[in-house]
């Protein structure tokens, strides 16, 4: 018995032993990239406000119906990017991809592979009925108490804004990049990017530019929003996930609701929508997830550092706890929503079918058809038909360890000094899914957001400061020499 209680007194010293050191070797990784010499550049606040203000006047709204103004704001916008940024058109040469989508080059002096920085310029409505909950019109483009208030502040005409003042600011000091250097404005993300990203992708294909990487929205510099970190985040994210929504239709007896079945059309679609619902798709830390997760734990207390150090033996029990949470979930597996219903058209009828609509957010590891699939597995009932309405699958992957993302790492690093960079997952769809099928697409806006700022995506009383739309352009420009 004593050798027993010895060997397993002697293993758990071996176990204590190996945990410390692994933790202890488990530190944050510095950058080194390549070194570039640069110009810092000193962006004015007071004007950045301005023209994006003036910006957001433009109600450039890519409606779901079909634009109600035939373009007319769209084509005035661009001519107002034209008036505001002259040095920029007048310096670099525009290819109109068609009417609304511009493209921008910049010639280099060298013959390497180009790279793109790609926004976009439409914004979605505003919810009907909210429009008395903003503090400003939404469309004023009101600049109060240092931020600038409106639709498109966020997403993403703050972006258009802060390249075009790099492009300017970066001209007047005569600067040349090496190799060439493209922007790419487009007008329909909100739509799916038909007629705006897949065709700058096409543009590029048919003249045969190989891109060295495009760099387009997907996340900022996150601010108290993960729990227990209390330090930014940076997350630059190397993909996005996929989209899937499907079409469930159950069967039933129509007829009048005073002599109802055992079963209905409408009972058996809920039964249908809570199998799905209840048999979510499996998840947990592995690729972008883990190294996104890894890199920031690496900043954490020695307890949460040991348990990201030692995954062999801590990742179930990591699993669970983020699991817990709506953006851990969100970030370890595919997500199910379901999002739309329909039955009956009068409350005495039972209707013959009803209809429901369920909405995946794919993972990398995940297909559309694995996920039909395993829908069709969990429901298990020849009553319910499974029909794919609308899907693309995940980005590929870019890399995080090439002097691509080195030099997005460093140009962070110098506007942002105390955040942690990291790869990361963006959860919802951008143009950069189109850009990432011919090369290395990442996904960042060098801005700071909060928890309450997450609210103005797509909502109500989207704003940005003054301070972001500054270190936004002293990234861009930074960015941009070292190309």
């Amino acid at each position: 018995m004593k050798r027993i209680f010895l060997t397993l007194a002697v293993a758990l010293v071996i176990l204590t032993g190996v945990l410390v050191v692994n933790t202890l070797r488990f530190t944050p990784v510095e950058v080194i990239p390549q070194p570039v010499e640069t110009t810092a550049i000193t962006p004015d606040g007071n004007a950045l406000a301005q023209q994006l203000s003036e910006a957001i006047t433009y109600k450039t709204i890519s409606f779901e119906d079909g634009n109600k103004d035939n373009y007319a704001a769209f084509s005035a916008f661009t001519q107002w990017l034209e008036d505001t940024y002259p040095r920029v058109f007048n310096n670099l040469i525009l290819h109109r991809i068609n009417e609304h989508t511009l493209l921008l080059q910049w010639k280099g002096t060298t013959g390497d592979a180009p790279v793109l920085l790609s926004a976009h310029y439409d914004v979605v409505p505003v919810n009907p009925g909210t429009e008395k909950d903003w503090t400003h019109p939404p469309f004023a483009g009101v600049i109060d108490d240092g931020m600038i208030w409106g639709r498109g502040a966020l997403d993403d005409k703050s972006a258009v804004i802060a390249i075009m003042a790099s492009a300017t600011a970066l001209l007047e000091q005569g600067f040349t990049p090496k190799r060439d250097v493209f922007f790419a404005f487009t007008h329909d993300e909100e739509l799916g990017s038909d007629l705006g990203a897949q065709s700058v992708v096409k543009w590029f294909e048919q003249r045969n530019i190989a891109l060295a990487w495009s760099l387009d929205e997907g996340s900022f510099v996150l601010k108290d929003i993960l729990p227990g970190m209390d330090k930014d985040i940076a997350s630059i994210n190397v993909a996005e996930k996929g989209f899937l929504t499907v079409k469930l239709t159950a069967s039933g007896e129509g007829g009048h609701s005073s002599m109802p079945p055992q079963d209905t059309a409408v009972s058996i679609l809920a039964s249908a929508i809570l199998k799905v619902k209840d048999a979510p798709l499996p998840g947990g830390l592995d690729g972008v997830s883990q190294d996104m997760y890894s890199n920031i734990a690496r900043h954490m207390d020695f307890g949460k550092r040991m348990m990201f150090a030692n995954l062999w033996l801590f990742k179930p029990l990591l699993n669970i706890v983020l699991d817990d949470s709506t953006s851990g979930n969100a970030m370890l597996r595919t997500t199910t929503a379901p999002t739309m219903l329909s039955g009956s058209v009068k409350s005495n009828v039972l209707p013959a079918t009803a209809t429901a609509v369920i909405n995946f957010r794919l993972h990398p590891r995940d297909t559309p058809e694995r996920v039909v699939q395993w829908v069709v597995n969990a429901i298990d009932d020849p009553r319910v038909t499974v029909e794919t309405t609308e899907a693309f699958p995940a980005s590929s992957v870019a890399p995080s360890d090439n002097q691509s993302f080195a030099d997005l790492a460093s140009s962070t690093q110098l506007v942002f000094p105390n955040a942690i960079v990291t790869p990361g997952l963006t959860i919802a769809a951008t143009d950069s899914r189109f850009y990432a099928k011919t090369t290395n697409a990442y996904r960042f806006n060098p801005m700071v957001i909060t928890n309450d700022d997450l609210n103005g995506f797509h909502g109500t009383n989207e704003k940005i400061s003054i301070e972001n739309m500054v270190s936004a352009v002293k990234f861009y420009t930074s960015l941009i020499q070292k190309q």
